[in-house]
């Protein structure tokens, strides 16, 4: 059973929030203020956190924050009132998996929570491998062809959602519900500006680009 940190100080969220996740399968813990959230994080062995970002004594940004400076790894969702593009972006940039408005819908929630989960390494595997590169999922960190190579919190999570889909195409669709994790305007070229940056970092033949369908990670070496 997956084990959900509910980091919220809305009694009455936190109960809407609780009662949907444990009718659907799930076990829960809750902290009501930042401080406890973190401490929390550290130690819970949690496979998901819900992250409000208005807490007391920590904000949820300070949290999100300092648990990817430490290489926690655990998915989280930020869920909070503040929903400007600026607090979106920040967000994310800052290591969030996903981000969501209130007011919400539990059944939006809920699938994005089986999203989360389902995106995580099973067997406890923290290191992905493809395409002669290794990405750390603690540490936070790439190595391409045995370089260490530095990458930002967005361009990370792309070569994260390749690296679990390699040799497959993925469309511009599917990248921007990946890694954006919210509505975006699919007429947006963010995927293909990612992609170029990404592409400079680790090599322009790794990243093949699908004529009409999207993009594809494959090992260099290997045959168009």
């Amino acid at each position: 059973m997956s084990r959900i940190l509910i980091a919220e100080d809305d009694a009455g969220i936190v109960s809407f929030v609780q009662k949907g996740l444990r009718a659907a399968g799930y076990s829960t813990v809750v902290a009501e203020d930042g401080q406890t959230a973190l401490l929390m994080a550290r130690v819970g062995e949690f496979d998901m956190i819900i992250l409000d970002v208005g807490l007391p004594h920590m904000d949820g940004f300070t949290v999100l924050q300092r648990l990817r400076e430490e290489g926690v790894a655990t998915p989280i969702i930020v869920l909070t009132a503040r929903d400007s593009v600026t607090d979106r972006v920040h967000g994310l940039e800052g290591g969030a998996n996903d981000y969501m408005t209130k007011p919400f819908q539990f059944a939006e929630l809920l699938a994005r929570v089986r999203l989360r989960l389902q995106d995580q390494p099973t067997g406890g595997a923290s290191t992905l491998q493809a395409a002669g590169m290794s990405l750390d999922l603690r540490t936070r960190q790439v190595e391409v062809d045995g370089t260490t190579v530095e990458l930002s919190g967005r361009e990370f999570a792309l070569l994260e959602v390749f690296m679990r889909h390699e040799n497959q195409i993925l469309s511009r669709e599917q990248i921007l519900g990946h890694v954006w994790g919210y509505d975006f305007d699919p007429a947006s070229n963010v995927v293909d500006v990612y992609v170029r940056a990404l592409r400079r970092k680790i090599g322009a033949d790794r990243v093949r680009t699908m004529r009409g369908s999207g993009y594809r990670l494959a090992d260099p070496s290997a045959a168009s």
